[in-house]
């Protein structure tokens, strides 16, 4: 528990990040994980599924480091929720896709999902909701102070995606 006061919490703006963070992928990862799936799997099956994304682009997209990345689609094809073709354009590249069964996993976790998170939101009545998601996108997308920010590689490593 923090013992710090209301105003020093809110002063803080790493440690809320970093708290409501930690907190929702856990509850995540206990919704997810009655489905046999990880948030790093459905993350990745997610961002996959409507697109012809490249694994370097997925994997951008995640927020996963290559090896991560690598080894989360391997776990994935083997599981028979993914697959990866060579591009028609490098065949080098590899493009990532969700099989009909990948497909089926999504929706029945994006259901958990949207459950957990208007619970999480419920919290808040529905104007506080909005103006909440606006300030996020805001921070976070296109010229937003925090949409470019890289992160720092000297960095101890820990799990980003979702």
């Amino acid at each position: 528990m923090d013992a710090r006061s209301d105003e020093e919490i809110r002063a803080d703006l790493s440690y809320l990040f970093d708290k409501a963070s930690q907190a929702l992928a856990a509850r995540m990862g206990a919704v997810l994980g009655e489905l046999g799936m990880t948030v790093r799997d459905y993350c990745v099956l997610a961002k996959a599924g409507a697109h012809e994304l490249t694994q370097s682009e997925l994997a951008e997209l995640a927020l996963l480091d290559k090896t991560t990345m690598v080894v989360t689609c391997d776990h994935l094809e083997k599981a028979g929720l993914a697959q990866r073709t060579p591009s028609p354009g490098d065949r080098r590249v590899r493009i990532v896709r969700t099989t009909e069964a990948g497909d089926e996993a999504v929706a029945k976790a994006r259901g958990v999902i949207d459950e957990l998170y208007a619970e999480v939101l419920g919290v808040l009545a529905p104007e506080r909701r909005e103006v909440l998601l606006d300030a996020l996108l805001a921070l976070v997308t296109h010229d937003g102070p925090l949409s470019a920010v890289e992160p720092n590689p000297h960095a101890p490593r820990r799990k980003r995606g979702v």
